[in-house]
């Protein structure tokens, strides 16, 4: 029999609930289900998991508030029913995990904020920052502004990217079908669930046939290219039927249910490999001999004291390398400064970083989530 362990013992959990759940295919938001989820999502916060809720639904609730008897093809409409939607649906989170005592925030987010890496390190720094204070993130994709150019086109893929933001160790999806089957199950009766396989066996595409509901923009396939994304940066994601019973705490502790799709790598391989492999260097950083000894020893993050000098024409969010001063390759990572920035900021304490900037940035020129040692 096969074994959940990562799954149960994943402390950061992504969980994706789609359109048709939500407004109970189209009846407007289904507030008693929602109300059943959080108090999932809540007894995991009570199990000291951090859980961030990425939601559908707010063009479903518009939609039914603005009378459409069938989801928008124009972008103007879709985007008029995504406002009247959206203050509903975090209404009803909101109010729902106020019972618990947990505060929710809601962040709303564009194709462009996950692609440009300056907005990626400043969404990731609000995510944590939200975590650590005890809140709920609540993330939807902002149907308000996007356009058909910046679209995620699903929040199956949204939760990936999500989950890769975050480093999340799981990514749960919650669909109105029990997990993916062999062979599309609304046309075959004889069609089998299928329990666990790898996220990048690319058969699993042939088998996810079959399009999305009335009121969603995905399908099973958006599902399991989901987790494929999400297993780049270690993630384990579960597609799963949220009208099962307490179906987000049964998956969260290892119960067999839905379909298990896993990474290839775990999540710490799974992000040196991108750190090392798919991002190209922007500049070099000259590192003391003391500052080697903290990399290479200890585990930590690169402070400016222990910077001696630095080259290139980086931004904040791109790559650099991290050398001795015998030009020895020590580490690279994700910069949190500009070359100019970083320059005023050389062999100085993070203390003075607002004086010296005008603001309040990070304390390290690369953390240590952002850093691969050689």
């Amino acid at each position: 029999m096969e074994m959940r362990e990562k799954i149960a013992s994943a402390q950061r959990v992504v969980v994706k609930i789609g359109s048709a759940l939500l407004t109970n295919d189209g009846q407007g938001l289904d507030v008693a289900n929602i109300g059943l989820w959080v108090a999932q999502i809540a007894q995991l916060r009570a199990q000291g998991k951090e859980v961030v809720l990425v939601s559908s639904g707010s063009i479903a609730a518009g939609m039914k508030r603005l009378g459409f008897s069938s989801r928008p093809t124009q972008v103007n409409e879709l985007q008029a029913a995504a406002a009247v939607g959206q203050s509903e649906l975090v209404g009803v989170y909101e109010s729902h995990f106020e019972v618990h005592g947990l505060c929710t925030a809601q962040i709303l987010l564009t194709h462009e904020d996950l692609s440009n890496r300056r907005r990626y390190l400043n969404a990731r720094s609000s995510l944590r920052t939200l975590l650590s204070l005890g809140a709920v993130p609540i993330i939807n994709e902002n149907d308000t502004v996007v356009t058909d150019e910046i679209r995620f086109g699903d929040n199956d893929t949204l939760g990936a990217l999500v989950a890769n933001l975050v480093e999340a160790d799981a990514l749960i999806i919650l669909t109105d079908q029990k997990g993916l089957y062999d062979k599309n199950p609304r046309d075959h009766k004889d069609a089998t669930l299928i329990s666990h396989a790898s996220a990048s066996d690319e058969g699993l595409d042939a088998m996810a046939s079959g399009g999305a509901g009335v009121l969603g923009t995905g399908g099973m396939l958006t599902k399991v290219r989901a987790a494929r994304l999400a297993a780049r940066s270690g993630a384990h994601t579960v597609i799963a039927s949220g009208r099962e019973g307490s179906v987000i705490l049964r998956v969260a502790n290892g119960e067999i249910i839905g379909t298990w799709l896993q990474p290839e790598h775990d999540r710490l391989s799974a992000r040196k490999q991108w750190l090392a492999g798919h991002l190209k260097s922007r500049g070099t950083l000259i590192i003391d001999d003391g500052a080697v000894r903290a990399l290479r020893q200890s585990g930590t993050s690169l402070l400016p004291v222990g910077v001696k000098d630095a080259e290139g024409a980086f931004s904040r969010g791109d790559m650099v390398m991290c050398v001795d001063q015998g030009g020895r390759i020590v580490a690279r990572g994700l910069v949190n400064y500009s070359i100019a920035e970083t320059l005023k900021l050389l062999g100085k304490p993070s203390t003075e970083r607002a004086a010296i900037l005008g603001y309040e940035g990070e304390p390290e020129l690369i953390h240590r989530d952002d850093l691969v040692v050689n």
